[in-house]
Order: C-alpha cells, then structure tokens, then sequence
C-alpha cells in the first residue's frame, strides 16, 4: 500500500525553524521525485521544493530559496524540509507528493501522482 505520511508541523514564531518530514512507504521512492507543497487558506496549492529521490538534486520556489533545505534519507524512504527564518507568508498546510516526472525544474502539484494528507505550519507572533 502506497503512503506517504508528512510530519512536523507545529505552531512557531517569526524567524523560527521547524523541519518537516515525509516518510514514504509501500514503493520504491528511488524511481520518483518527491515534492512539497503547500497551500494557505483561500489560495492555491503551490510548490515548495522538490527532490530527486535518486541523486539528491533539488529545486526550490523563489520565494523560499536560501530559507528552505529539501533532503533525503534512502535507509529511511524519508524526504525532510528544514524550513528556517519562518514568516507569517510561510503560514499553510504542507503536503509532500510523488511524481514519476524526473527532471531539473520545481514540478508543478499538477505533475503530482500522490498524495499525503498534509501538516499544517502556523507563523505567527
């Protein structure tokens, strides 16, 4: 049974850190790139970065760039996003997804195969 299963979320002030985790089991996460995603109240779903399962290597949205670091750990299928200097913006439900598209660019959560539920970030003072 394919799952993904996202953790991490919590509630953090302006300028925090927290580091989300996406634990895949169920199929072979080598084959796929694992993305996250999120989405804030009354907007769109948008993406946060994504990973090469395989080789490790990583896009990343503008607006997160510098501030967010996508990683990976084969031994445990886990993808991790360590999120820091966290701003109120970055307020939103998290969800990490798979995608069979392997390529150099930030999918789109079109491009997404599955799903996990999602984590919900809070920034706020």
């Amino acid at each position: 049974q394919v799952q993904l299963v996202e953790s991490g979320g919590d509630f953090v002030q302006p300028g925090g850190s927290l580091r989300l985790s996406c634990a895949a089991s169920g199929f072979t996460v080598d084959y796929y790139t694992v993305g996250w995603f999120r989405q804030a109240p009354g907007k769109s779903r948008e993406g946060v970065s994504c990973i090469r399962f395989s080789n490790g290597r990583a896009n990343y949205a503008d607006s997160v760039k510098g501030r967010f670091t996508i990683s990976r750990d084969k031994a445990k299928n886990t993808v991790y996003l360590q999120m820091n200097s966290l701003k109120p913006d970055d307020t939103a439900v998290y969800s990490c997804a798979i995608s069979g598209i392997v390529n150099d660019h930030l999918l789109s959560p079109y491009d997404m195969d599955f799903w996990g539920k999602g984590t919900l970030v809070t920034v706020s003072s």
